[in-house]
């Protein structure tokens, strides 16, 4: 696939990508139960954050030229933002990437006996949300206001139905069955990567309402619009922190 200007392509682009993950969801899933091989569980991520990263977060438009304009010109402006931006991304993955090392350092090649159903279901709820976040920005980038507000709104609630599901459910589930103890190591790990992320992906709500009240404002237009671009790539990235986060929880290892 390639890069295009077109409204009506660059929605289809998106709903192609959207369905390439839903299937690499969907396969992960199988390989989990019928294989439970870790090389091919990898490769599905890495996958999966290739296609977010470069189709939805749009990390080419880091080499984007600014045309000859000058350092005062919005175009400027916003490749310099941009480049903030992925550099700040750049370190809170580190974080994220910690924990990941924390998990398989602490429980090695087993995993905590999660609900399988609910950790597919919040991945869902959110790999949806990624594509209703493209669709915002896409019909923003097209001058389209009530597009990018309805996508926006939709994305919006699906990451609280996001935080619901993990913190609201999953969490209580956990204590409930009695399989994680918030002070044994198991618990450790599943509340630090479960939590961390949820909180992003809170702040990632709030930034979202933001732009979707500025929007509705009238302050963004298919020429200025590097808001938008922002909180959509922020959304995005969180997105691809859940697509490791998922199978190191809920699919990689032995039942402990």
């Amino acid at each position: 696939m390639t890069h295009t200007q077109n409204k009506s392509s660059a929605l289809a682009q998106g709903l192609i990508v959207f369905i390439f993950l839903a299937v690499l969801t969907a396969l992960e899933f199988g390989i989990a139960i019928l294989l439970n091989s870790i090389v091919l569980l990898i490769l599905v991520a890495l996958v999966k954050a290739g296609l977010v990263a470069y189709y939805y977060m749009h990390i080419y438009k880091l080499n984007q030229e600014d045309h000859g304009e000058g350092h005062e010109s919005y175009a400027y402006k916003t490749g310099t933002n941009r480049l903030g931006l992925w550099l700040f991304l750049l370190s809170d993955s580190f974080v994220f990437g910690g924990l990941l090392v924390s998990r398989f350092n602490l429980l090695g090649m087993t995993r905590p006996h999660l609900n399988q159903l609910l950790g597919l279901a919040v991945t869902v709820v959110l790999l949806v949300s990624s594509f209703f976040m493209n669709r915002a920005e896409t019909s923003i980038a097209h001058g389209d206001k009530k597009g990018f507000l309805n996508g926006t709104l939709v994305t919006i609630i699906l990451g609280l139905l996001f935080v619901i599901g993990v913190v609201g459910l999953e969490w209580q589930l956990a204590k409930i069955e009695e399989v994680i103890a918030s002070k044994d190591v198991v618990g450790g790990i599943f509340y630090m990567m479960t939590g961390m992320h949820a909180f992003h992906v809170l702040t990632g709500v709030i930034l979202l309402f933001t732009v979707w009240n500025k929007g509705r404002k009238g302050l963004y237009t298919a020429e200025k619009h590097w808001g938008v671009e922002a909180a959509t790539v922020y959304w995005h990235f969180v997105d691809v922190v859940w697509i490791f986060f998922y199978p190191a929880l809920y699919l990689i290892g032995a039942l402990r």
